[in-house]
C-alpha cells in the first residue's frame, strides 16, 4: 500500500508539472494567436514526439523528456535589414566568422518556409507592448497559478495551528529540550528533572484561560507568558471538564533556539512542558500573499547563491560532504519528495494531497520567477530586449535623432547557448545529487 501512494505521490507530481508547462506556453500561444502571429509549433517536453495532431497552422504534441515546453512563434529572431526590404522569402546567407555564421543560419532557419504574405503576422513585426504581452503572459500564468494553489491549500483546506488546548503534557524536561532535527528526543530517565507542567497536575484536554492574571488568547502569547516568567511560580487558569483550575507551576529556565536557520543560537526562557494541540484553520488572502511573499524572497536569495548551492550537491553526490535539505532539487528530486510525502503514513491521506498540491504552488513561483531573469533563453531576456528597443527609439524620437530600428536578438545566439549549456549543467548535476544523495523527509 505504501508503495502504491508512493507511486501517486510521483504521478500526481508529474501530470502537475506537465500542466503547468503547457498553461506557460498557452500562455504565449492565446495572446500570439490573439495578435495574429503565426505560431507553428505548441509542444510540452523535449526529445522524441511521443504524440501530436495538426490543427490550421499549429502542430501541438508531447514530447519525452517532461523537462520543459516550447511555443514556436514565427519572427523571434529578426532577418538582416536586407534581407527584411528583399521579403522573408529572398534572405541569403553572406555572414563570415563563426558568430556571425551562426546568427545567419538562425535566421536562414527561421524564414526557410515563411510565406511572403505572412510578413505583418511575423513577432518582430508586432507592436513593442503586443511582444511585451506575448513573452509576458506565461510569466504571469505561473504566477497566478501559484498564487490559486496556495490558495485552494492555505484558504480552502486550512493550515495546522497551535491553539491554547493542551495535546500532551512533557515528563521530563531532557525530553523536550535535548531534540534536535537530528536527534530525537530520549525517554526520560530518573535522574532527569521532573517538568514542571506534570508536577503541577496539568493534563492533556486543559485550555489555558490566563496566566498571571492575563487573558490568554492564542498559543504565541501563552507562549511568550511562559518564556518571560523565567524560575518563578506562575498563576495559571485552565479550563477543565467544563471549570476553571488553578495551577501554580514554578517553571524551570532552558536554553531555546532563536534562530531556526542556526541552532547554535540560543537563549535562556521559562519552560513548562506542555504541547499545544494542532488544529487546521483556514486562512485570509493576506495569508496567501504573505506566502508568496516570503517565497519570492527565498526564490531571489536561492537564484543568487545557485552556484555555490549547485556545487554543494555535488559534493554531497560525491560523498564528500552532507546534502542540505534546505538547497536546491531537480525535477527528479521534487518528484522523489512528492512520493515520500504522499506514502507517508503519519500523515492524514487528504493531508498528504494538499502538501503535493503546496509543493506544485512553489514550483510554479519558481518557474515565473526564473522567467522573469533578464537573459535569454528565459521570458525576461525577449522582454528586456523589446523594452531596450522601444526606450532607444523613443530616445532617438525625443532627440530629433533618425530611428535606429529594431534590435537583433539574433546577436544574443552565443549568449542564449551558453545559459542553455549552464541550465542543462545545473540539471544534470541535481539529478546526479538527487539520485546518490537525494533529499529526504525522515
Amino acid at each position: 500500500m505504501t508503495a502504491l501512494f508512493y507511486l501517486l505521490g510521483v504521478l500526481v507530481f508529474v501530470v502537475g508539472l506537465l500542466g503547468s508547462v503547457a498553461l506557460h506556453e498557452a500562455g504565449h500561444l492565446i495572446p500570439g494567436k490573439l495578435f495574429n502571429v503565426r505560431v507553428t509549433q505548441f509542444f510540452v517536453g523535449f526529445g522524441r514526439t511521443l504524440w501530436s495532431r495538426q490543427r490550421g497552422e499549429t502542430e501541438y504534441g508531447l514530447k519525452a523528456i517532461p523537462l520543459g515546453g516550447y511555443c514556436k512563434l514565427v519572427g523571434m529572431v529578426p532577418p538582416n535589414a536586407a534581407d527584411a526590404e528583399a521579403g522573408p522569402d529572398q534572405v541569403r546567407s553572406r555572414a563570415t566568422g563563426m558568430f556571425a555564421q551562426l546568427v545567419s543560419d538562425a535566421k536562414d532557419a527561421e524564414y526557410e518556409h515563411v510565406d511572403p504574405h505572412d510578413h505583418d503576422r511575423l513577432f518582430y513585426n508586432k507592436p513593442w507592448w503586443q511582444r511585451v504581452v506575448i513573452m509576458g503572459s506565461g510569466v504571469a500564468i505561473n504566477l497566478v497559478l501559484s498564487f490559486l494553489l496556495f490558495a485552494v491549500v492555505f484558504m480552502g483546506y486550512g493550515v495546522y495551528q497551535p491553539t491554547t488546548t493542551i495535546s500532551s503534557v512533557s515528563q521530563c524536561v531532557v525530553a523536550t529540550t535535548a531534540a534536535t532535527a537530528d536527534q530525537p528526543p530520549r525517554a526520560c530517565t530518573s535522574s532527569d528533572p521532573e517538568s514542571p507542567a506534570k508536577a503541577a497536575g496539568f493534563r492533556p484536554g486543559d485550555r489555558f484561560v490566563s496566566i498571571n492574571g492575563t487573558a490568554i488568547g492564542g498559543w504565541e502569547q501563552m507562549q511568550a507568558a511562559i518564556r518571560d516568567n523565567g524560575d518563578r511560580t506562575a498563576t495559571i487558569v485552565v479550563e477543565r471538564d467544563g471549570r476553571e483550575v488553578t495551577l501554580r507551576p514554578t517553571t524551570t529556565v532552558t536554553t531555546q533556539a532563536t534562530d531556526p536557520e542556526d541552532p547554535t543560537t540560543v537563549t535562556e526562557v521559562g519552560f513548562l512542558g506542555v504541547v499545544p494541540l494542532q488544529e487546521r484553520e483556514r486562512q485570509g488572502v493576506g495569508y496567501v500573499a504573505g506566502r508568496m511573499v516570503d517565497g519570492t524572497v527565498q526564490t531571489a536569495q536561492t537564484i543568487g547563491t545557485l552556484p555555490a548551492r549547485v556545487y554543494d550537491a555535488g559534493q554531497a553526490a560525491l560523498g564528500l560532504e552532507e546534502r542540505d535539505p534546505n538547497g536546491p532539487m531537480s525535477v527528479v528530486g521534487a518528484g522523489r519528495v512528492a512520493g515520500e510525502l504522499a506514502s507517508e503514513d503519519r500523515i492524514p491521506v487528504l493531508d498528504r494531497f494538499f502538501l503535493i498540491v503546496g509543493l506544485l504552488a512553489g514550483l510554479n513561483l519558481f518557474l515565473g520567477l526564473v522567467n522573469l531573469l533578464p537573459l535569454p533563453p528565459f521570458d525576461g531576456g525577449g522582454i528586456a530586449t523589446t523594452l531596450y528597443e522601444t526606450a532607444r527609439r523613443r530616445i532617438a524620437r525625443a532627440r530629433g535623432k533618425p530611428d535606429p530600428g529594431g534590435v537583433d536578438s539574433a546577436r544574443l545566439l552565443p549568449l542564449t547557448y551558453a545559459m542553455a549549456a549552464v541550465i542543462l549543467l545545473v540539471s544534470v548535476v541535481l539529478i546526479f545529487a538527487d539520485v546518490l544523495a537525494p533529499v529526504s523527509l525522515s
